[in-house]
């Protein structure tokens, strides 16, 4: 009877095993079945936290950071708190010393240049859940798989590598989006987005945005990734600025000491070949005192500063940003850098 017993155990874990293997890879292509309704990320999220307290190390301290006014999204509530949990538990095991985990939501817009360099996005508003831990980070090559069915980096007793190609093919069933931002030694931030649920909004309030324009300032921009270096160049130049492109720190670096004046130094925070934009801000305010700063990141505001990589009151352009977005925000700091004759946008304490 104990051997029929063992066997009768075994059966029955394999057969949950096989169960939940099937509910992941339903997840993942996109056959699950859903109940979305509207709901309000912040409770959900604020619901979870004494959830996530119990199953995290004690050794991670949790931040949580609600967006004002987060618009009502459309989902599964059910399916939210999975891919929230499987978030959370990924930032976990790459933080096996302890480390900060930011739960973070947020209004966005993704706008149709973001949406052109993606895979089935569509332009137009969303409710943003991000986790960001301060983990090792990745490099390109693991970063571009992390959301393949079964690819994982954890050992063979730990986990199926489904958790986060679970989170990919419920966000695109829900007409999302999912996208990961990660560097070596900058941790990792993992971004859901889920549409904004519909709401008949008022012809009568609406208005025009005003796209803020250049009048001939000089801008750096420094970005590693080329396609989105193009999109920036190609915004900037059209907004009515003179762009001159870098790939790397060095690349700014050479640029700077030639002689040329800028007027703005548009730069991404990690950026490879042992210089970051913290660095590149540096020598271009020695260079070019009162130079204005922007600095461009796929880590959240919050995960920036609280991280030490920046001091508070820095101009930071969060990716994905909008062509308004960054109008806005190149604009804003040109105007403040023309009115105190300085700029106070160097942030210290890089990593």
């Amino acid at each position: 009877p104990a051997e029929l017993e063992s066997l009768i155990n075994n059966a029955i874990t394999a057969a949950n095993r096989g169960a939940e293997l099937n509910r992941h890879l339903l997840a993942f292509s996109r056959q699950m079945p859903l109940a979305p309704e509207v709901i309000d990320l912040n409770v959900q999220v604020g619901a979870m936290a004494d959830l996530l307290r119990r199953t995290l190390a004690e050794s991670i301290e949790i931040e949580f950071v609600r967006g004002d006014g987060l618009w009502p999204c459309e989902a599964d509530p059910v399916q939210v708190e999975g891919a929230l949990l499987n978030l959370c538990l990924n930032a976990r095991d790459a933080m096996p010393d302890g480390g900060h985990l930011t739960i973070e939501t947020a209004n966005v817009h993704l706008d149709a240049g973001y949406a052109a360099t993606q895979a089935e996005v569509t332009p137009g508003p969303y409710v943003m859940l991000a986790v960001t831990d301060t983990g090792s980070g990745m490099p390109a090559d693991i970063r571009d798989k992390v959301f393949e069915p079964f690819f994982t980096t954890k050992g063979a007793d730990r986990g199926t590598g489904l958790g986060l190609s679970m989170v990919f093919g419920f966000a695109k069933q829900s007409g999302g989006h999912v996208a990961v931002y990660s560097e070596l030694g900058e941790g990792t931030t993992i971004k859901l987005y889920l549409p904004r649920a519909r709401r008949i909004a008022s012809k009568a309030g609406r208005r025009r945005e005003v796209m803020p324009r250049g009048h001939g300032e000089t801008v750096l921009a420094v970005e590693d990734d080329p396609q989105l270096r193009d999109l920036v160049v190609n915004q900037l130049v059209a907004l009515g600025y003179a762009v001159t492109a870098a790939k790397d720190g060095r690349e700014a670096l050479s640029a700077l000491q030639d002689g040329k004046r800028f007027d703005l130094i548009l730069t991404d925070m990690v950026l490879p070949m042992g210089m970051n934009g913290v660095r590149v801000a540096a020598e271009a305010a020695r260079l070019h005192p009162g130079v204005g700063v922007l600095y461009m990141s796929g880590y959240t505001e919050n995960t920036v500063i609280h991280q030490g990589r920046l001091d508070e009151g820095v101009n930071l352009l969060q990716k994905p940003f909008r062509r308004q977005d960054l109008a806005r925000k190149v604009r804003d700091v040109l105007d403040a850098r023309d009115i105190s004759g300085e700029t106070n946008s160097v942030g210290g304490g890089a990593h």
